[in-house]
């Protein structure tokens, strides 16, 4: 009787750990961009995304944890003006010959509740990296019909100082500091 109450523990503290393990998910390039903001002028606004990412999310739904590591290649931002796409690869911006990658990576996800609500990490552009949060405006993990696996994702945001990052044309001309990415993030289920 005691081998066998002993046996059931350890099969309810094995099968607990296995549903606690974090899950593995590879984003879906078709599901996720990076895009930025920054004022022109105070007049209008300068939009842009990067076409090409890669990366992968282990997430935890029990655990409330999870990690990131995503990038972007620099030289496949498109703002719709291939002038002003060739301006922003340059050496006098992003410096894509040289510094051919943007990378997010996080190990810390916080929740309020069961509700995940920011995502802090090391956001890496120039070659510096710098803390940034990204805050969860919406995420859900839902049974994707059609990839027949479930699919997590966000759209997350953060403004970013991009003179810490070495990005400083235009300061002088008083274009601002203050650049805002927004990230809509989804990942299938490995």
């Amino acid at each position: 009787m005691r081998k066998s109450l002993f046996a059931l523990a350890v099969t309810a503290v094995v099968a607990t750990a296995a549903q606690a393990a974090p899950a593995t998910y590879a984003i879906d390039p078709t599901h996720t961009f990076a895009t930025f903001e920054i004022s022109h002028f105070g007049a209008t606004v300068n939009r842009g995304r990067f076409d090409k990412k890669e990366g992968s999310v282990q997430f935890d739904k029990a655990g409330k944890s999870g990690k990131v590591e995503i990038s972007f290649d620099v030289a496949s931002v498109n703002t719709g003006t291939a002038t002003f796409d060739k301006h922003l690869q340059s050496a006098e911006l992003l410096d894509a010959a040289k510094h051919p990658k943007a990378k997010f990576v996080s190990d810390k996800f916080q929740f309020s509740g069961d509700k995940l609500t920011a995502v802090d990490g090391q956001l890496t552009l120039l070659g510096k990296t710098q803390p940034v949060t990204l805050k969860a405006n919406q995420f859900a993990c839902y049974d994707s019909p059609m990839l027949k696996r479930e699919v997590c994702g966000g759209d997350f945001e953060t403004t970013i100082d991009r003179t810490a990052f070495g990005v400083n044309y235009g300061i002088d001309w008083g274009f601002p500091k203050n650049v805002r990415l927004v990230l809509q993030i989804e990942a299938v289920k490995q």
